[in-house]
Order: C-alpha cells, then sequence, then structure tokens
C-alpha cells in the first residue's frame, strides 16, 4: 500500500484560512452595490429630505419603559389611539411617580401625551387581564395587546428585578437591540424605537412608512423584509445620520409619499425615485 502523502506546513495553513473565512455580509454588500450602480443615493435622499423636514434634533421622548409600552401600543394601531390606551393606563394604574413630559417630535403621529406620570407598572402586569382589555380598548387590538403587554413586564421584571429599561443605556447599541428582540413580541422596530428615542443610540427604525418610501426610491431592494431593512440602514447610513433619516423618511411618508397618490410634483426626491422613473439614476 502507497504511504500517505504528508501534509505540508503550507496545506495547512491555507486549510486553516479556508476555514476562518465569513460569508459576506448582506447588508455591506448591499451598501457597496448601492454605492456602485447608483453613486450618492444615500446623500442625495438625505439632502433632498432636508430641503423640506428640515434637520431635526434628537431630544429624549418618554423613559424607556414607557416608551416601550406605548410602542406595543401604537403596532398596527394609529398613533392618537395609542395615546389614549396610554392615558388610560396612566388614570387606571396611578404611579404617584414624578409627571415625565412626553415630547414626541415630528416622526410621531398623534398630539403627543399629556404631562403624566408613568403607570404603576406592577399594577399593570398582574391586572387581571380582561380588566386590562377594556383599559386600552382605545387603543385598537385590545384582545391582543393587553397580554402582550403583561408578558413583556413580567419578562423585565423576571430578568431584572424591578421594570426599569434605564441599564440599556450602558449597553452597546445591538447588544442591547439584542437583548430587547430576546423578549417575547418585541422586533427590531420596537427595540430600535425605544433605544433611538429614550437613549439616542445610532439605530434605524422601519415602519411601514420607512420601508415605503425606501423601496420607491431604491435605497433598499423591492423584496426586502422589514426586518432585514433594519440592517440594510445600519451598512448604508453613518451614525449621525440615523435619527434625522428615521424622522424625515417618516414624515415624508406621511405628508408626501402617500401609499396612494403620492405627491409627485412636489417632491424633492422624484428625480432619482425608481417609482417615478423606473430607470432613475
Amino acid at each position: 500500500m502507497p504511504a500517505r502523502a504528508k501534509s505540508t506546513p503550507a496545506k495547512r495553513t491555507a486549510t486553516k484560512k479556508r476555514k476562518k473565512r465569513r460569508p459576506p455580509d448582506p447588508a455591506r454588500t448591499w451598501a457597496r452595490r448601492l454605492d456602485r450602480t447608483r453613486p450618492n443615493l444615500v446623500a442625495d435622499v438625505l439632502a433632498g429630505l432636508a430641503t423640506i423636514h428640515g434637520h431635526p434634533t434628537w431630544e429624549r421622548r418618554l423613559d424607556p419603559t414607557s416608551e416601550l409600552i406605548l410602542t406595543i401600543l401604537t403596532q398596527n394601531s394609529a398613533d392618537t389611539n395609542a395615546e389614549r390606551a396610554f392615558e388610560s393606563l396612566r388614570d387606571a394604574y396611578p404611579s404617584g411617580l414624578t409627571p415625565e413630559r412626553h415630547i414626541p417630535g415630528p416622526g410621531w403621529g398623534g398630539v403627543g401625551l399629556s404631562d403624566g406620570a408613568p403607570p404603576d407598572w406592577a399594577a399593570v402586569e398582574f391586572a387581571p387581564v380582561q380588566e386590562l382589555v377594556e383599559v386600552i380598548r382605545h387603543g385598537g387590538l385590545a384582545n391582543q395587546k393587553a397580554p402582550r403587554l403583561q408578558s413583556t413586564l413580567r419578562s423585565i421584571r423576571e430578568a431584572r428585578g424591578d421594570y426599569s429599561l434605564e441599564f440599556l443605556g450602558a449597553m452597546a447599541p445591538l447588544e442591547a437591540r439584542a437583548w430587547l428582540t430576546a423578549l417575547d413580541g418585541i422586533g427590531k422596530k420596537t427595540a430600535s424605537v425605544l433605544l433611538m428615542f429614550s437613549f439616542g443610540m445610532p439605530l434605524m427604525a422601519v415602519d411601514r412608512h420607512v420601508e415605503r418610501v425606501s423601496k420607491r426610491v431604491g435605497l433598499i431592494p423591492a423584496k426586502t423584509t422589514a426586518d432585514d431593512a433594519h440592517d440594510l440602514f445600519l451598512a448604508m447610513l453613518a451614525p449621525v445620520e440615523m435619527y434625522e433619516s428615521h424622522v424625515n423618511l417618516i414624515r415624508h411618508g406621511r405628508v408626501i409619499c402617500h401609499a396612494r397618490n403620492p405627491a409627485h410634483e412636489i417632491c424633492p426626491l422624484r428625480d432619482r425615485c425608481r417609482f417615478v422613473n423606473p430607470k432613475a439614476p
């Protein structure tokens, strides 16, 4: 039987190198492709949006637990209805804590909460579920959201011993997002909204308005899921661009780039928008 060929040091080194190679990051691959095939698109979109929506500056909206609960209440509901449901929580389960001011900012679709203390979260968690359903009835989808609120609060309490999420502010953005998305029913959008608006973290929350405008212009591929879009934006945008991009894309989707009958004639993005012109540069 012929002797087995010995592996040389060079072959072993090459094998090790091949094993260490990682698959390409889809988000970075897309960002590079976009920069190559449609140069300056991101910069042109941000500049165009700023001509009509300005340069919004970050301010903390609410404490992070209130922000999380309010964001859950907005899921598949109008922001104005979520506001009514949150204020009902305050009334039904008063905490007696120091009142806080809701600074909704230009990306918010409601009128803003009145000044008031956050609810007593323990009372919310342990309330009879049907009672809680009635309390948040104005917010829509109360039968689904009441148990979701209680499950979320329970998970936070069991993990941390209380209901505070202030500890997230000391974590790296993606680490904080991962902690939140490990909670049942909390996705990247909800987590990113909380972390952006409570702590100013450079994360991009992709709601239906952001997704619609971005796909029409061509910032993200048409078949991209909203979940994957979050990471595409992290690869496309600089950290300092995240907040303005989120707020201005939402505003644009609400006032100009409507789901039906978008106002192309006044849109500053029309020259680069593939919804207006499929061959736009």
